[in-house]
C-alpha cells in the first residue's frame, strides 16, 4: 500500500515549483514531517516535509523539473515495493566476488607503492642470506637512503668501493655477496673522513610526517648526529610560533580566490526571478534617487547607553537599522505616496506599513516583510529583523512572509557602502537605502556660533517611482526621517 505526496500550495499566487534537490533516495525510510526535497518557487526556496511515514518507493519528478501545484512528487509505502527488486540481486554477490576483475582495482596501485620502496625486495633477500644478515640492518639502510643520501658509518668499507663496481640500486636481484648495503646504496659515497651523519628511526620519521617537519632541514642532537624526537618537536613548535607571529608583521591578508572563478553555472530559479523583476521594474517605472545626509550622533549615544540592557532583556543586538526602520515607518504614515502602489490608472494607499527588509543570502536577495512596522517599538523591530534574517538564510521562511510589503529598506551600509541607488521592485514605488555610519568632522552650530566637531554621519538614499512620486514628495519624506533621527528621542520607543 503506497501513498503519493503532491506539491502543496506554497502561497496565494504560487502556481508551480521547481524541484531543486531530493533529500531522500528510493529505499530510504522517512518519518512524518521529515524533509523530502527542496522546491524553488518565484517567491521562496523551501523544503517539502513528508506527510506520512514509510519507505520511498518511487521518485516521480526528477531534479530541475518544474511542475504545477498538486503534481505527484513521490510515492511512499511500507517498503514492500522497494524491497522487491532486491531479491534477484542476492546471488550476484558471490558471482562478483569470483570475477578476476574485482581485485584488479587495488592491484593497479601496487606498482606505484612498490616502486617507491624499490630497495625493499633486495633488503629482504639479503636479510635471509647467512653472511650479510648480521652485518647490515635493512631498516637503517632504507632510512639513510631517504634522509641523508649516504650509508651509515658501519657500511662505509663497502660503500667506499668505486661506483663502477657497485650494482645499480634498482637491480632486481642483488648478488648475495654484496647484500642489501650495495642494493640500497646511493650513487654518492659517504665522505672518506668518516664523519657521522644523521640517523632517523621510523618512529621519529612518523612523528615528523605528522607534525609537517622536513627532516632534511634538521640537525640531529643525538649521538653521531642522530635526529631525535625532541628535535622534531622543537622544529614543529618553532614553525607554529612563526606562523602565529606572521600576521602581525605581514601586510594585508591574501585575497581568497572564489571557487566560482573560471566556472559556468546555470542561473537558479530565484536568480532568474530577481533578474526578470529587476528588468521589468526598471522598464515599467521612471526611477530616480534622492539622498540626504543625517547626523545620527544622538542616536549613537542613546544606543551606546542602552545596548547592554537591550541585549540582556531581548537577546538581540541594538544596531542602527531598527532606528532607521522605525523612523521610515513612522514617516510613511504622514507621506503615504511613498507607501502606495499603482493599479492600472489608480493609486492605492494602504492603511498599513508593511516594511520589507532586503536580506543577502547565498541563494540571492530575498525580502521578508515586517508586518505593521509603524506600530512596533525598537525591541519589536529588532526582534523581527533578527528572526526574519536568520530564517531567510536558513531557508525556513513561509512564502507568505515574503509577500505583502508596501515599502522596502535595504541596509547596504552593513557591507561598508557609503550609499547606493537601490532599485524599486513592483508593485512598490519606493525603497530606502541606508549607508554606513562613520565618524568625521562636521561644521555644527552651538549657541549661535559655528564650530567643527566629530559627529556620527550617515547617508540615506531614497529611490522612487517618478510616475506618482515627485521630487518634492521624496524630499519631504527624507527630511521627516532625518528630523526624527537627528532628534534622537527614542526613550519611549525602546521597548524594554
Amino acid at each position: 500500500m503506497s501513498e503519493s505526496v503532491n506539491l502543496p500550495a506554497l502561497g496565494e499566487s504560487v502556481t508551480e515549483g521547481t524541484v531543486t534537490r531530493w533529500l531522500k533516495n528510493v529505499g530510504d525510510r522517512v518519518e512524518v514531517d521529515e524533509p523530502l526535497l527542496e522546491v524553488s518557487t518565484d517567491k521562496v526556496d523551501t523544503e517539502i516535509p513528508s506527510p506520512v511515514a514509510g519507505v520511498i518507493e518511487e521518485i516521480l519528478v526528477p531534479e530541475d523539473e518544474t511542475v504545477e501545484v498538486g503534481t505527484a512528487l513521490v510515492r511512499i509505502g511500507d517498503g514492500s515495493a522497494a524491497e522487491a527488486p532486491a531479491e534477484p540481486e542476492a546471488p550476484a554477490e558471490p558471482e562478483a566476488a569470483a570475477e578476476p576483475e574485482a581485485p584488479a582495482e587495488p592491484e593497479a596501485d601496487e606498482p606505484e607503492v612498490a616502486s617507491a620502496a624499490a630497495p625493499a625486495p633486495g633488503e629482504d633477500s639479503a636479510a635471509s642470506a647467512p653472511e650479510p644478515a648480521p652485518a647490515v640492518d635493512p631498516a637503517p639502510a632504507a632510512v639513510q637512503q631517504d634522509a641523508a643520501g649516504q650509508q651509515p658509518a658501519a657500511d662505509q668499507p663497502e660503500a667506499s668501493r668505486p661506483s663502477s663496481e657497485q650494482p645499480a640500486p634498482s637491480a632486481p636481484t642483488p648478488s648475495p655477496a654484496t647484500g642489501s648495503s650495495e642494493s640500497s646504496a646511493p650513487a654518492t659515497p659517504a665522505p672518506s673522513s668518516g664523519a657521522p651523519v644523521g640517523y632517523v628511526t621510523p618512529l621519529v620519521r612518523k612523528l615528523a610526517n605528522e607534525k609537517g617537519v622536513d627532516i632534511s632541514t634538521l640537525s640531529g642532537s643525538g649521538v653521531g648526529g642522530r635526529i631525535r624526537k625532541e628535535d622534531v618537536l622543537a622544529a614543529a613548535e618553532a614553525a607554529a610560533s612563526a606562523s602565529t607571529a606572521a600576521p602581525e608583521s605581514s601586510g594585508p591578508a591574501p585575497i581568497e580566490v572564489s571557487p566560482l572563478r573560471g566556472t559556468t553555472v546555470p542561473m537558479s530559479r530565484l536568480r532568474k526571478v530577481v533578474a526578470e523583476r529587476a528588468v521589468q521594474s526598471m522598464q515599467a517605472m521612471a526611477q530616480l534617487t534622492s539622498v540626504v545626509e543625517v547626523d545620527v550622533t544622538k542616536v549613537a549615544s542613546f544606543r551606546d547607553a542602552n545596548k547592554g540592557a537591550f541585549l540582556e532583556k531581548t537577546g538581540n543586538k541594538l544596531s542602527f537599522l531598527p532606528f532607521f526602520t522605525l523612523a521610515a515607518a513612522e514617516a510613511l504614515k504622514a507621506h503615504p505616496k511613498l507607501n502606495a502602489t499603482v493599479d492600472g490608472d489608480s493609486i492605492v494607499y494602504p492603511d498599513h506599513e508593511h516594511v520589507a527588509m532586503a536580506v543577502d543570502t547565498e541563494r540571492g536577495l530575498l525580502t521578508p516583510v515586517i508586518k505593521n512596522a509603524s506600530d512596533l517599538d525598537l525591541a519589536g523591530i529588532a526582534g523581527q529583523i533578527a528572526d526574519l534574517a536568520q530564517r531567510t538564510r536558513d531557508n525556513k521562511l513561509k512564502p507568505d512572509e515574503l509577500a505583502g510589503g508596501t515599502f522596502t529598506v535595504t541596509n547596504t551600509g552593513s557591507r561598508g557602502a557609503l550609499f547606493d541607488t537601490p532599485v524599486v521592485f513592483l508593485p512598490q514605488v519606493a525603497i530606502l537605502g541606508t549607508g554606513i555610519v562613520v565618524k568625521r568632522p562636521v561644521v555644527i552650530k552651538a549657541d549661535g556660533s559655528e564650530s567643527i566637531a566629530i559627529r556620527s554621519m550617515v547617508y540615506l538614499a531614497l529611490s522612487y517611482d517618478h510616475r506618482i512620486v515627485d521630487g518634492a514628495d521624496a524630499a519631504r519624506f527624507l527630511v521627516a526621517v532625518k528630523d526624527r533621527l537627528e532628534g534622537g528621542d527614542f526613550a519611549s520607543k525602546l521597548g524594554i
